[in-house]
């Protein structure tokens, strides 16, 4: 086929679409659904990879975080990991003192349930995220200061009661203005405010910060029945695997595991959390692409249909083409470049909507670095050319079979 003709039977297409402009737009409407729901889902989960890997990687390319049970994206525990026991403040200590390939631990003390809100005056924050730490944890990047300062160690030894507030929790608690010096409540104590934290550059997208955050030894003083610690364990430059395998063998030997037996902790990098994320992420990139052909096997048999009336209504023009020296080949293509031009501006439809969620996504969570991956872009063309050459089969071949003499007698 010449590009002469290609561009004559593309004309024609664009005339006959243009003649028809509401009917053409309903019969591509699946198409344009299809095709924008891949564009828009390609550009959140990219924008979530981007985000996550930010946030996960902020704690550095030395770090360890150790846990119980693996840390990340889970959906059920085993039941050998439901009656594993915590890790201790001991166990952390051990690690720093045996441990010559690591530089520093921090141990974070996690709360038992039902601490959901804090009260200063008439004003509340709920769903707060209480934790005990020690001043180390200040050196992870995720604890700039907007006011007042971080906890020491003389706070944390003296169990004196202060706290310092994440950012959404001070805009809750307070509005506006220097809150240090000020007492909040949290679940009956008083606790002295002394600085507040900026929500950390990297953090999930739409995610709140509702940090409250005390020295450890405070933690455990109020909170006796806590003891659920996570451990972030930073080691030397360049000694992440020989750390890794020293605090593997200090915590076996703290939770005395038998030689035999596997680990009852779990050790993971930024590194690994990331790449078990992006597997997650591939699975749901593949299901909603899978739901987004539902829209495109509609769209499809809208084509198909439309055409099929389009080679009905046009029965005596085909005919006169034939006698007039047209071959099938010639009839075929002016049909399929007639449902390929539908559904390609169908799918330039749907990358224009799928390019506005994107936007959209951006600005309801500014966090969250939404952009149209190319790989999207392409299927999303490559998807919408392909249903109008699929579906467009059927209606050509039935037209280039048509008997001249036959359909120069319809009326």
């Amino acid at each position: 086929m010449s590009v002469a003709a290609f561009r004559a039977a593309a004309s024609m297409a664009l005339g006959t679409i243009w003649e028809h402009k509401l009917r053409s737009l309903l019969t591509v409407l699946g198409v344009i659904i299809g095709t924008s729901t891949i564009i828009g889902v390609g550009s959140i989960i990219t924008g979530m990879d981007s985000a996550i890997a930010n946030i996960m990687r902020s704690f550095g390319t030395d770090t360890l975080i150790v846990f119980k049970f693996k840390v990340g994206v889970r959906f059920n525990l085993t039941p050998e990991e439901r009656q594993r026991k915590p890790l201790t403040f001991e166990n952390a200590r051990a690690i720093a003192e045996r441990c010559p390939s690591v530089a520093h631990v921090s141990p974070y003390l996690f709360p038992m349930q039902g601490i959901q809100r804090a009260k200063y005056r008439g004003a509340e924050a709920y769903n707060i995220e209480l934790g005990g730490t020690e001043e180390g944890y200040a050196s992870g990047g995720t604890a700039e200061l907007m006011y007042g300062r971080f906890f020491t160690d003389a706070d944390n030894r003296f169990r004196r009661p202060v706290a310092v507030l994440g950012e959404d929790v001070y805009k809750a608690l307070f509005s506006s203005g220097d809150p240090t010096g000020k007492t909040i409540e949290v679940a009956g104590r008083q606790l002295e405010v002394i600085g507040v934290m900026k929500r950390p550059a990297a953090s999930f997208p739409g995610q709140e910060d509702m940090r409250v955050l005390l020295p450890y030894f405070t933690m455990r003083k109020f909170f006796p029945q806590a003891e659920e610690n996570m451990l972030i364990v930073v080691a030397h430059p360049g000694k992440l695997a020989q750390a890794r395998d020293e605090v593997t063998a200090v915590l076996r030997i703290e939770r005395r595991v038998p030689h035999d037996k596997p680990d009852n902790f779990s050790i993971s990098t930024a590194e690994q959390v990331i790449q078990e994320f992006r597997e997650l992420m591939s699975t749901t990139a593949l299901v909603m692409v899978v739901l987004s052909s539902i829209g495109l096997l509609v769209g499809g048999i809208g084509v198909m249909n439309i055409m099929l009336v389009s080679v009905t209504e046009r029965t005596r023009e085909i005919g006169v083409r034939k006698a007039v020296g047209a071959r099938r080949v010639d009839i075929v293509t002016q049909f399929l470049t007639e449902a390929v031009v539908l559904t390609g501006l169908g799918g330039l439809l749907g990358m224009a909507f799928g390019w506005l969620i994107s936007v959209s996504a951006r600005v309801a969570f500014p966090t969250l670095p939404t952009t149209v991956p190319l790989w999207a872009a392409a299927l999303g063309v490559i998807v919408s050319v392909g249903v109008g050459l699929f579906f467009g089969i059927w209606p050509a071949g039935k037209a280039a079979r048509l008997d001249p003499v036959e359909a120069l007698r319809y009326e």
